[in-house]
């Protein structure tokens, strides 16, 4: 019996089956603005079966975004377009999530196509802020390091953005803690030299993730499921650790969150990272011995695979991105690979 296409049932929430589409920037959005990019993309996702379907890193804060082509969510006048979204992954039996975040000091950045480098102020970028003054990397302006005020905006614009999330009807929140984005330059000694009480022991550096969570959780549905994202290793001596990664889940855990999904990097522009097949899928199954659900990312790129990461107990949920990029029907064909006969759309049918 395939493990992938049973059923997950996390709070009151039934996902269909195990695939997930992985938060996935689109750099086509203006103002933060959905539209029928975003509309077709992530749709038609649903129509090829994802039991999860995650909308890419959405801003908080105008300055909180990658680049100006970021989803946003710090508006109310955002809702409608991605109401739209979900209710057409609704219809198509999937559900939809959206991943909340703040970019820190990796803010400001022209799109992919346009070289991706930081933007100047006065080329459409702006001030970034982070933990501390220490840019991602050498010759970038320093961010702005975070006083208390800042801080606590961070904490108000991820709260108000999950509440309007609710309001669009997604029905599972991602808080974005990994990736060298700016809750995880707070949870890494190497990016966060603070000497208050966001600095210096794990106790402290983990902190504004927990106001975070918390702030999240005051808004957000306790029926609908809470997950955060984080970046398991830092893959640089002297960073964030997967040991310590367990410890955050322990605690977190117990603070309400329901699945932790494991990447890794991000934060270090030089780290050797031993990049391959299932690469990260080790910290999904390090963070699960914790007792809380995880989810395992990084070049899954075939139904044996992501079978098999499964029925190993080494995670709950496979996340899957370039893979989809490539073949947004990858669990139909994944289904009839492994045997198991899975709805097909009704426009659809005459292929099946």
């Amino acid at each position: 019996m395939s493990k992938l296409f049973s059923s997950l049932i996390i709070k009151n929430l039934s996902l269909k089956n195990r695939i997930v589409v992985s938060p996935m920037c689109q750099y086509s959005a203006i103002d933060g603005f959905s539209n029928d990019w975003h509309l077709v993309h992530l749709g038609s996702r649903a129509v090829g079966g994802a039991g999860l379907v995650i909308s890419e890193a959405t801003a908080v804060s105008p300055e909180g975004r990658i680049s100006p082509g970021d989803l946003g969510l710090w508006n109310d006048e955002h809702i409608p377009g991605l109401k739209k979204i979900v209710s057409f992954i609704h219809t198509q039996g999937s559900i939809a999530g959206i991943q909340l975040a703040h970019a820190g000091r990796k803010a400001s950045c022209a799109v992919p196509k346009e070289g991706g480098k930081q933007l100047d102020e006065n080329n459409g970028g702006w001030q970034t802020v982070g933990p501390g003054d220490i840019p991602f990397l050498s010759g970038e302006r320093a961010p702005e390091s975070l006083n208390k005020e800042g801080i606590r905006k961070v904490v108000s614009d991820f709260k108000a953005a999950a509440e309007r999330a609710r309001v669009a009807g997604f029905k599972v929140v991602e808080i974005h803690s990994a990736h060298g984005y700016l809750l995880h330059e707070f949870l890494s000694p190497l990016s966060n030299q603070r000497t208050d009480e966001y600095g210096g022991s794990f106790k402290n550096r983990i902190l504004l993730l927990q106001q975070v969570i918390d702030a999240v959780k005051s808004v957000w549905p306790a029926e609908n499921p809470l997950f955060v994202r984080i970046s398991a290793t830092d893959w640089t001596e002297g960073g964030w650790t997967t040991e310590e990664s367990v410890k955050l889940a322990y605690i977190i855990k117990d603070m309400g969150v329901d699945l932790i999904d494991c990447s890794s990097g991000g934060n270090i522009y030089n780290a050797k990272i031993p990049v391959g097949a299932g690469y990260q899928v080790p910290f999904s199954e390090a963070v699960r011995k914790a007792g809380i659900l995880t989810g395992a990312v990084g070049f899954i790129t075939s139904a044996r695979q992501a079978e098999l990461i499964l029925q190993e107990e080494k995670a709950d949920l496979v996340l899957l991105a370039r893979e989809f990029l490539r073949n947004p029907y990858f669990p139909l064909l994944a289904a009839r690979e492994l045997g198991v006969d899975v709805s097909w759309p009704l426009q659809y049918i005459r292929s099946k």
